[in-house]
């Protein structure tokens, strides 16, 4: 089996891999698979313009985004399964990956988004090593679940200009319930003063496009009103102004039949304008908002391998 797809001065981050909070120790390089599912090889679902996330990243252009198979946080509501557990994906290179981040930027694209990074880090640095050193000049966005390692993160620094990330739970026994990271909350506040200390303050172009800084973004859940409250809080007090807020209405019950009881509705709009309504009244100012009906699954893409074979 060749695992050699990445620059071997990584190897030793894939060899004991602790890329997340995890820290699962397998050997990557000798074909082992770690909790996220991938071994040393790179896997792809998707690279190609997308218009759905936040206007500043989406704008009207679309953001040049990367999907990566596997994922470290196998949340059991997850709306994007067919490549969290790498059912869709092909393999490629580092160089091959350099390749694709300067074609987006070739068809337009707002900014290089990288989804499901975590796993991937010695990759994506190889390959944006890479593509930077060929003429690549967009933004950089690291959108991520949040759980991720300080260390890893550091590595990224001067690589990344925008985290775009999840802050899932305040609360331990909701993320073991259903994401089977009991510390997620404290890995997702350690990580989060990691990415503001690297992006700092936003800034935005002449478009309302974001250069640089941090999008928090917080997916209620149905009953789960009362923990996005405590991280709606947590997020404020903490670093206030310094990051947007992104209140998400979209959860999508995806076969509904294997969630638990509580999680088989969407998030009624009652739900949505409390939380709202309660940043509001706290003083959040900078955020975005999703309106009407949000709970289609026409936030999801194809992932068909589009983009990521030379074509």
């Amino acid at each position: 089996m060749a695992l050699a797809c990445y620059n071997t001065a990584m190897e030793p981050l894939l060899k004991h891999c602790r890329l997340c909070p995890h820290a699962c120790g397998a050997d990557r390089t000798a074909g082992e698979k770690g909790i996220c599912g991938a071994d040393a090889r790179l896997f792809v679902a998707r690279a190609a313009l997308h218009f759905w996330e936040e206007p500043c990243i989406s704008g009207t252009v679309g953001s040049g985004t990367v999907f990566f198979s596997h994922c470290p946080l196998h949340c059991v509501y997850c709306q994007n399964a067919e490549i969290s557990d790498g059912r869709a994906g092909a393999e490629i290179t580092a160089g091959r990956l350099a390749d694709i981040f300067l074609e987006l930027q070739g068809q337009g694209a707002a900014n290089i988004n990288l989804v499901t990074p975590t796993h991937y880090v010695p990759h994506i640095i190889d390959a944006l090593t890479r593509a930077k050193g060929r003429g690549l000049s967009l933004p950089v966005v690291y959108n991520c679940s949040g759980y991720e390692s300080v260390e890893a993160l550091r590595l990224l620094d001067g690589l990344v200009d925008i985290y775009l990330t999840d802050f899932k739970y305040m609360d331990s026994a909701l993320a073991q319930r259903y994401s089977n990271a009991p510390d997620y909350p404290r890995a997702a506040k350690r990580a989060l003063h990691e990415m503001t200390r690297q992006a700092g303050k936003a800034e935005f172009d002449e478009k309302d496009l974001m250069r640089r800084g941090v999008i928090v973004r917080l997916l209620l859940l149905p009953g789960c009103l009362e923990d996005a409250k405590a991280a709606v809080r947590y997020l404020y007090e903490t670093h206030e102004d310094g990051i947007w807020l992104s209140l998400m209405s979209q959860y999508t019950p995806v076969h509904a039949e294997c969630l638990p009881p509580e999680l088989r509705r969407p998030v009624t709009p009652e739900e949505y304008e409390a939380l709202v309504n309660y940043a509001i009244a706290l003083g959040v100012e900078n955020g975005f908002l999703q309106e009407g009906k949000a709970a289609d699954e026409s936030f999801i893409p194809p992932f068909d391998c589009t983009g990521v074979r030379p074509g």
